[in-house]
């Protein structure tokens, strides 16, 4: 499903979330991406860059104000907003010592409050790599919870680096292992869900085979050989406006693609 711009003049917001794999390698897909889609908001993941590298001048030509919390190299998160930006918080509350850039928070509209979230990949499941994503999975329950609690609306969305089900990855044995399915990091995502959040793209499109990430190695896009890791998580008072959700395929299909593509959301103005 292609995301589709607004243009019946309807207020309903649009919620995207794109782990591009490098801001700088991707800027003019990204900007493509945005003049055709016009998501209100983007919640991009793996910009790869420090806050001053980031391209804030271009797509702010596009209309859009930009929170980021980048790092050199690795990681990296931004929000893109056509409804204001307000209330940014940066990094995931619970380890003070943890200078990974995977965590950014904001208001939008003066009332959505949006994080785009790059959790960790874990891999591989027998390193300390591991124990770091679950531990971290952990501080995000714990913050989520108390966001739910808040008499707002919230879009948790990002790359999670979880196949929440075997319906969510392409060859459920050959992938059993991996940090990506392991039972442990099922079991923290299901977490989330039993706060009350609700899994958008799985409840508009229940049934397998809906991914949004193909690795770039063994042909896996031309053979749709994908996975579901991007996540757009809804609190209930953000589930209860939830209009429609889905995958916008057709930017992995481009070239010098990312490897992941965006999932979004639309919302209900509220009564």
């Amino acid at each position: 499903m292609i995301l589709i711009a607004n243009t019946n003049g309807n207020p309903m917001p649009t919620i995207a979330t794109w782990n591009v794999n490098s801001i700088k390698a991707r800027l003019p897909a990204v900007l493509r991406w945005l003049e055709r889609a016009r998501p209100d908001v983007a919640l991009l993941q793996e910009i790869k860059t420090v806050d001053d590298g980031f391209p804030e001048q271009e797509i702010g030509d596009l209309g859009y104000a930009c929170a980021v919390h980048g790092q050199k190299t690795y990681n990296g998160v931004a929000i893109l907003s056509r409804l204001g930006l307000e209330d940014v918080t940066r990094g995931l509350p619970g380890d003070d010592g943890d200078d990974q850039a995977r965590y950014i928070e904001a208001v939008v509209g003066g009332t959505l409050r949006v994080a785009s979230i790059y959790l960790p990949n874990g891999n591989p499941a027998d390193s300390p790599k591991f124990p770091y994503k679950l531990a971290w999975m952990e501080r995000l329950r714990a913050h989520a919870a108390g966001l739910a609690r808040l008499d707002e609306p919230v879009v948790l969305g990002g790359d999670y680096n979880v196949c929440p089900t075997d319906g969510d990855v392409y060859d459920p044995a050959g992938w059993r292992d991996d940090a990506l399915c392991r039972p442990d990091s099922r079991e923290r995502f299901r977490a989330l869900l039993h706060l009350g959040y609700t899994d958008a793209i799985a409840v508009r499109h229940p049934r397998p085979g809906v991914y949004t990430f193909w690795d770039y190695q063994g042909g896996a896009w031309q053979k749709d050989n994908g996975l579901r890791i991007d996540h757009l998580l809804l609190s209930p008072l953000a589930a209860d406006r939830l209009e429609d959700a889905g995958v916008d395929r057709a930017p992995r299909g481009e070239p010098k693609a990312s490897d992941h593509t965006p999932a979004w959301v639309r919302l209900r103005e509220e009564a």
